[in-house]
């Protein structure tokens, strides 16, 4: 090596394994994305783009072992680091679709590079001394530094001034470096596993990591259950760092084949652990133990552990080993979040099979009778199990009318958040908490809107309401474009729909009910008395004229037939009110329904239409005959 202390030397390595996961992870799958976003590069688009990235990765990570023209690791790797830092600063400027596919291809490339070279020629930064050691410490502060709060929640423009900055300095830390070192010790026999094992058995951690990230990302209860917040992201820095520096010694002491069975173990617990959304804070626990259990192997495997004839095989083998399991798994795995929304049970297993075939082989070979034994019981279990007859389960009207809900797609365009702080309260009813949204299996939050909010219908909305919305939306809601679905009536199926919508019903807050009963309209909301006659026609007609559709139609299934406001009754008008507190009560009236009654509230009315509306129905309410008499 160069003349310079194994000590100073294996701090090189350090910071440039923790440089490349930082690059990787703040600014190649937050800061860019957030940017996309930005853009408003989206679905299609958004998949061509990171298509492009996975594309520039495998490319560059197949060719990097045969590129000849820069000799010199250092150079090579120092050009690897200017790429990427320039990719990063492109992202401060303005860019369009085009743009953004280049410089994804870019980010790829140059990721592609950095990795394979650095990884190759690891030891020249990293030393003899302790290199698994360090190589864990690098890849847990790597993780570490992407959780810190101040650099996870900041905006696109400073992760990406960020991982520029990172950059030149990794141009810096790897000048001076021109030789290879001594030929490597070879490795123990406990890490010395065929390839092709290894190689299957990281694509499936990969794909595995990759699938819950995106998950996660991209469901609110889930991520708010896992890393947001300062303590959340405070325990996963902790956490990944623990765990690389775990990785490291037991790949010293137990090999290659039980650290990937160990991360395996603790992904596959936090896949299955998000199935149920009320324990996302147990998986936020296992994800980052077993991502980085895994990616400290990742580097450590083929630049410290893996049979090499030559520096050429090593970095063949590196080039695949990043090419498949790290570029190919994170877009497989990206695609199943994408399509599924969760990790299937059953993948999860095959994973496990294909990472656990590298210890079980051995075991095989070393307790075959056993195994055979434990196999024949365990299927003989089985088999029994499955000749026991079991009593069928019937499932309930709600729970039919959910998968009718999820089978019509309605979450298409109606959402189950109401969000906290905002308007939506006022219209809707008060915000689920943390735990209402993660017992929704599957999550149905939503997030288009083209029809309102659903979270809390079964308090707004009666079973009338909605069966006369279903068979004939326009003559409810004039304005909706909402087709009918009176099919589902000709079956159990509409019932079960309404009895499941019926069923979302949130405890009203003191405070919420209080809103409600002091609501009136804006002091600026002018009431003009013909806007209100037209509105009247529009949206009150239906019900409260002796002959409106939706009153001849259901006359018979009103809890109470809607009053004609000419004669009434009116049972929600005290004698006691003056002129200015009825046309009060009358705007609440319009604004919220009435509970318990099939009368619905037209939320989505500005405060100039429900006041003139509530002046014109006042005026047709006939005086009271008498002091005292009701009108």
């Amino acid at each position: 090596m160069p003349p310079t202390s194994s000590t100073r030397a294996g701090w090189r390595g350090v910071c440039l394994v923790a440089i490349t996961y930082i690059y990787f992870l703040i600014f190649a799958q937050f800061a860019f994305l957030k940017r996309l976003t930005q853009l408003n590069i989206a679905d299609a688009h958004l998949k061509a783009v990171m298509a492009a990235m996975a594309f520039g990765g495998i490319l560059l990570s197949l060719l990097t072992p045969r590129i000849s023209a820069i000799p010199s690791p250092a150079r090579r790797l120092q050009l690897a680091f200017f790429l990427c830092g320039s990719t990063a600063a492109l992202t401060l400027f303005p860019i369009n679709l085009t743009a953004s596919i280049a410089i994804a291809f870019l980010i790829g490339s140059g990721l592609g590079l950095l990795t394979v070279t650095l990884v190759t020629h690891l030891r020249l930064w990293i030393g003899e001394s302790n290199a698994l050691l360090k190589v864990g410490l690098g890849t847990g502060i790597g993780y570490f530094v992407c959780n810190l709060p101040p650099l996870f929640a900041t905006s696109p423009t400073t992760q990406s001034l960020t991982a520029a900055s990172l950059c030149l300095i990794g141009i810096l830390i790897a000048s001076g470096q021109t030789a290879e070192p001594h030929p490597p010790t070879p490795p123990a026999p406990a890490t010395t596993v065929s390839f092709p094992r290894v190689l299957l058995g990281f694509t499936a951690l990969v794909w595995l990591d990759s699938a819950a990230f995106f998950i996660i990302q991209n469901t609110p209860a889930l991520k708010a259950g896992t890393w947001q917040g300062s303590a959340h992201l405070w325990i996963n820095g902790v956490l990944h760092l623990l765990a690389a520096i775990l990785s490291a010694l037991l790949l010293r002491r137990r090999g290659l084949a039980f650290v990937l069975a160990a991360a395996l173990l603790a992904l596959a617990s936090a896949c299955l652990l998000l199935l149920d959304p009320s324990r996302a804070l147990l998986a936020s626990a296992f994800y980052p133990i077993g991502v980085s259990l895994y990616s400290v192997a990742l580097v450590a495997y083929p630049s410290l552990l893996a049979t090499a004839a030559s520096t050429q095989d090593r970095a063949r083998k590196t080039g695949w080993i990043y090419a498949t399991a790290g570029w190919f798994g994170s877009a497989m795995g990206i695609g199943m979040g994408q399509n599924l929304g969760h990790v299937p049970p059953a993948f999860v297993a095959l994973a496990a099979a294909a990472v656990l075939t590298i210890p079980l082989v051995n075991l095989f070979r070393q307790r075959r009778r056993e195994l055979i034994a434990t196999g024949a019981i365990l299927t003989l279990a089985f088999l029994t199990d499955r000749a026991i007859p079991t009593q069928p389960t019937t499932p309930s009207p709600i729970d039919r009318g959910h998968q009718v809900y999820i089978a019509e797609g309605c979450i298409n365009c109606h959402s189950q958040y109401v969000r906290p702080n905002s308007p939506d309260v006022t219209l809707w009813g008060p915000a689920q908490t943390l735990d209402e949204l993660r017992s929704q299996r599957p999550p149905l939050i939503g997030n288009r809107r083209q029809g309102p909010d659903l979270a809390e219908v079964g308090n707004r909305r009666s079973p009338l309401w909605l069966k006369a919305h279903f068979v004939d939306p326009r003559a409810i809601s004039p304005a909706s474009f909402m087709p009918s679905y009176a099919h589902l009536f000709t079956s159990t199926r509409g019932d079960d729909l309404i009895d499941y919508l019926q069923s979302l019903q949130g405890p009203s807050t003191p405070q919420h009910q209080r809103a409600e009963q002091t609501w009136q309209p804006s002091p600026s909301a002018i009431a003009i008395p013909t806007d209100g006659a037209a509105l009247f026609t529009t949206y009150c007609a239906t019900c409260h004229t002796p002959t409106g559709p939706t009153r001849t139609a259901w006359q018979q299934s009103f809890r109470r037939l809607p009053p004609i406001f000419t004669m009434g009754p009116f049972q929600h008008l005290p004698p006691t009110d003056t002129p200015t507190q009825r046309r009060q009560r009358l705007a609440r009236i319009i604004k919220f329904g009435i509970p318990a009654s099939d009368m619905a509230g037209h939320e989505y009315l500005p405060d100039h239409d429900i006041a003139s509306l509530s002046l014109y129905v006042d005026q047709l309410i006939p005086p009271p005959t008498h002091p005292g008499e009701a009108p």
